[in-house]
């Protein structure tokens, strides 16, 4: 049936793009990574040095996960074709929806995975810390501060990663003023990494009794998280420690003490704050790594030779140009100004749905279109 030779052929099309995805994965290399790493995980001494230990199981996981879903696509490809034969043998068009689906499926999965090969930065593997700050306008920013929160923490959710609150400080009368929490998750640092900078939001305010348009700025830092085995050198002299009053989501537990922690770096002004550990030793070490995670994240993008030359603050930490704009009103649409790539589904997007701008950003960045 003429049906079922078109949808054939356009699965045959996927083929090379399967093929080129299998050398890109470079699959063999993995599985012999994940054997050398299942023999040294059944050492005796495996289990003596534990932050060791757990990074060469994730690496097991991330490498098996890697060449299970390229297998998965293999599947999908030959259940797809036999269910074409068997259709067409049949002369049967009610399963022309269920093939339509399972190549636009395997189509996307392609799209996925060839995207996660684009992901070969030194940090893109790691857990990654985000930081949120409302921008100058009162209720109206801090409220956009938080509805940012929400969509980082429901993307995290769809992706199956895990989030945890570090600091959270509650706004004024709705919203919050900054808040920073720890998504745990293979990739997360690689994939969030386009988000950092300031997102511009147009909106009729529900806050405004005269129904007046506004317009509000958050920005969000976007950090890797670093392993304590990399060596940063931060000396005691320059950094200035402050002890607070824990308060707001998570903080509920301990803020009957001054168990909070923040810290300034002297020599770039950066600070960091932890409120959610049980002592303020727990918050101030924390903190501590929230620091390194910084300065290696600004070593990384300012393409500088070593921590000690980061001189100041950085122009992507105070507030600069927009990166996206999010336009509830006249029209709903979300604009991404560095990569063009727009959604008109502002709802979808507010409910975590980043993807295509996230995928838009790492092409970009691969082909030299943008310079992170």
């Amino acid at each position: 049936m003429l049906i079922y030779e078109e949808l054939l052929q356009k699965l045959k099309e996927l083929k090379p793009q399967i093929d080129n995805l299998n050398e890109a994965l470079n699959l063999k290399e993995a599985e012999a990574l994940v054997k050398k790493l299942e023999e040294e995980s059944s050492k005796e001494d495996f289990w003596s040095d534990l932050q060791h230990s757990q990074k060469v199981l994730q690496e097991i996981k991330a490498n098996k996960d890697k060449i299970a879903a390229f297998n998965s696509l293999l599947s999908e490809y030959d259940d797809a074709e036999a269910m074409i034969e068997i259709a067409d043998g049949e002369e049967d068009e009610s399963y022309v929806p269920e093939i339509s689906e399972s190549i636009a499926k395997l189509e996307k999965d392609i799209s996925e995975q060839r995207l996660a090969t684009l992901l070969n930065g030194e940090y893109d593997a790691n857990n990654t810390i985000l930081t949120f700050h409302a921008g100058a306008g009162g209720t109206e920013a801090q409220d956009w501060a938080s509805m940012l929160y929400r969509m980082y923490t429901r993307w995290a959710e769809r992706h199956g990663f895990k989030y945890k609150i570090l600091d959270y400080l509650d706004g004024d009368e709705a919203g919050i003023k900054s808040a920073s929490i720890l998504i745990e998750g293979y990739n997360a640092y690689g994939y969030l990494k386009s988000e950092v900078g300031v997102h511009r939001l147009v909106r009729i305010s529900p806050f405004d009794a005269s129904g007046r348009r506004h317009t509000s700025f958050a920005s969000l830092e976007v950090m890797p998280e670093i392993p304590d085995d990399v060596e940063i050198d931060i000396r005691p002299e320059d950094i200035k420690v402050d002890t607070y009053r824990s308060s707001g989501a998570g903080g509920q537990h301990v803020n009957k003490t001054e168990s909070a922690i923040r810290i300034t770096h002297l020599p770039t002004g950066i600070i960091v704050a932890c409120q959610n550990e049980r002592s303020q030793h727990q918050n101030r070490e924390v903190a501590m790594k929230m620091l390194r995670s910084k300065l290696v994240e600004i070593k990384e993008r300012e393409h500088l030779e070593k921590i000690e030359d980061i001189k100041g603050v950085q122009k992507e930490i105070a507030w600069g140009n927009q990166i996206r704009s999010y336009v509830f009103m006249p029209y709903t649409l979300v604009k991404d100004h560095r990569t063009s790539f727009e959604n008109g589904n502002v709802s979808a997007v507010m409910d975590g749905d980043l993807d295509g701008f996230i995928n838009a950003y790492l092409v970009a960045l691969s082909q030299g279109k943008i310079i992170r």
